[in-house]
């Protein structure tokens, strides 16, 4: 049994609130590329990024991130 992925929306919760990546990034300081990391699934964020991008967002965590079951 493989772990699950974490997937995530935070692009459209980001397109959502009218955020650029870069607008994103500095409202919870971090680089424009870690976002796009994040939205393309190259990095998956620590609990805390991920407690901030959401609340950067104005949502629950997990609305933002989920458990993808392989």
């Amino acid at each position: 049994m493989s772990a699950p992925a974490l997937g995530n929306r935070l692009k459209e919760h980001r397109a959502r609130c009218g955020l650029t990546q870069a607008e994103l990034a500095a409202r919870v300081q971090v680089t424009r590329k870690t976002i796009n990391t994040v939205e393309n699934r190259v990095f998956v964020p620590s609990a805390i990024l991920a407690l901030r991008l959401a609340a950067a967002l104005g949502v629950p965590v997990e609305d933002v991130f989920y458990l993808e079951e392989n």
